[in-house]
């Protein structure tokens, strides 16, 4: 219950004002990014589902050259907006509309554990 209420809250958030913070380790290679998920620390059943899907998934992911600028902007200090329009400085209209194709790849990285909302995601920014 309070995960779902939690989700329906932030869809009435403005998510160009939210401020990501990455949690997962990462490398970079030449001009791109490479993000290593984290294991899950889920315990209990969940835990068996989550560790399962991990293993059978991609523990290595490589970003293009759009999602590596993103990942390391999305640094705690700037909000999706501001690293939107970075995004369209840098690549201009291959990235149009650039706050839809952030906002996708950000709430992706948020689902799969690779980033927080600092403001609704405390607890994991602060166990980082």
């Amino acid at each position: 219950m309070w995960r779902r209420r939690r989700r329906d809250d932030l869809e009435s958030v403005n998510l160009l004002e939210v401020t990501p913070v990455r949690l997962a380790e990462w490398e970079k290679r030449a001009e791109r990014v490479v993000v290593i998920r984290p294991r899950p620390r889920r315990r209990g059943l969940r835990s068996l589902i989550s560790s399962l899907l991990y293993l059978l998934s991609a523990t290595r992911i490589r970003l293009d050259a759009v999602g590596s600028f993103a990942w390391l902007r999305l640094d705690g200090e700037h909000t999706v907006g501001q690293v939107a329009e970075m995004l369209r400085e840098k690549f201009g209209e291959d990235v149009h509309p650039a706050e839809e194709r952030l906002g996708h790849l950000v709430r992706v990285f948020r689902r799969e554990g690779l980033v927080a909302y600092r403001g609704w995601d405390d607890e994991a920014v602060k166990s980082r």
